[in-house]
């Protein structure tokens, strides 16, 4: 089990709000203050820029972002070139559909998503489709909300050229069976752009073991800063992929009417890069992987499983996903708008998420405005999950007495 008391010393955020209840953690996870210390150690020791400097502090600077990479890229037991650095997982899932998907699909060829997906994942498809005839198509969900490998395979045909899926769904919180799809769509020819923006920080990925041909996440899901992601590619998808921006360090030779690019990751990392805050998600990824991710996936299902007991003694609470294999719990307070219930936790600092998560189609499919979502992280505690409970408690209480 992990030390709890221990780790929720290393969060200034929580240190210095002793009542706080962070339950947020799908939306944004806190910051440890060595991956804080490590993002100012770069503003105030380096400051500069990479890879164009002759002189020491760049070569230093640089040295600091190409080991960020490398550990990326050790984190999903990947090669150094088959990292690019982004803005997020939006920009990330976002390129591979503006390169990879209007470069090389046509009429008459399918896309297949789901329902599940948050906006980034599915919405960059719907415009690809849109702009080159490509056809969009969606895995009808069992009664759960879940992907089947089955209801994927009824959607699966020759024509299927790309399978752009949820890793971990940031409502639902189930775990998609994606080996199983990954090899499905294989054996029709597509590629599979895995949005892994609610696996990363919370299981071991082997993206060679999954095979997948593109992986996207963030950094600020995984105590990382904000303002950086991740795009994983296999590097002879990346060498045929060209780049979606231009300028600046992405060049190889300019002339007037022509130009060529640096070879994968770089030319898709235009301009100045986001250096301090990969650096910062390099010390993230060495701090929760110190954790250990096996350790960090099982404490947090089992908080949530402790969650879950205590909602279902509660009159009038609709839980969503009681069997998500995560930290997820959405969930409703009968004939209350979430919004309105989110107030009571606000004050009792318990702080949670109420909406649609940038997840429309599937809280429409659960014929809701919105939902309640609890997401804990490895720094939560069973204190949290008490005020949680009498938060909803209290909510359901009021709500019903009006």
């Amino acid at each position: 089990m992990l030390n709890v008391a221990k780790l929720r010393k290393d969060f200034p955020v929580l240190m210095g709000n002793p009542g706080l209840a962070y339950l947020d953690n799908a939306a944004s996870t806190l910051k440890p203050t060595c991956v804080i210390q490590t993002v100012d150690e770069y503003y105030s020791k380096l400051g500069v820029n990479v890879h164009r400097g002759v002189y020491k502090l760049s070569y230093l600077a640089t040295d600091a972002y190409e080991e960020a990479r490398s550990k990326v890229a050790n984190f999903l037991n990947a090669a150094f070139d088959e990292i690019v650095f982004t803005r997020g997982a939006s920009s990330a899932l976002n390129l591979v559909a503006l390169s990879y998907g209007l470069n090389h699909l046509k009429p008459g060829d399918e896309v297949i998503t789901t329902e599940l997906e948050h906006h980034s994942s599915s919405m960059p498809w719907l415009n690809v489709c849109q702009k080159t005839g490509a056809t969009l198509k969606y895995v009808p969900l069992d009664k759960e909300g879940r992907i089947t490998v089955e209801a994927f395979q009824s959607v699966l045909t020759e024509k299927t050229k790309v399978v752009a899926i949820t890793y971990v769904s940031n409502v639902m919180g189930y775990i998609t069976p994606i080996e199983e799809i990954i090899a499905l769509a294989h054996q029709k020819g597509a590629i599979v752009s895995l949005d892994a923006a609610q696996a990363a920080p919370h299981m071991k990925i082997d993206v060679k073991a999954l095979d997948c041909d593109f992986l996207s996440f963030s950094g600020h899901k995984m105590c990382g800063p904000t303002g950086i992601g991740v795009l994983y590619g296999k590097i002879h998808l990346l060498e045929t992929m060209p780049p979606v921006e231009f300028g600046g360090d992405m060049a190889d030779d300019v002339n007037c009417f022509d130009m060529t690019f640096k070879d994968a990751p770089y030319r898709f990392e235009t301009g100045t890069p986001i250096i301090a805050e990969a650096i910062g998600l390099g010390r993230a990824v060495e701090y929760i992987s110190s954790i250990g991710l096996d350790e960090i996936g099982k404490y947090e299902y089992f908080l949530k499983q402790k969650a879950v007991e205590g909602l279902k003694e509660i009159p009038n609470i609709i839980i969503y996903n009681e069997t998500a294999e995560t930290g997820i719990i959405s969930f409703n307070i009968k004939g209350v708008h979430p919004h309105d219930a989110a107030s009571v936790f606000d004050n009792n600092d318990v702080c949670i998420r109420a909406g649609h998560h940038c997840a429309q189609l599937i809280t429409k499919w659960l014929k809701s405005v919105g939902t309640i979502r609890a997401s804990f992280y490895f720094y939560n505690t069973l204190d949290d999950v008490e005020k949680f409970v009498n938060s909803v408690k209290e909510a359901e209480k009021f709500f019903s007495s009006l």
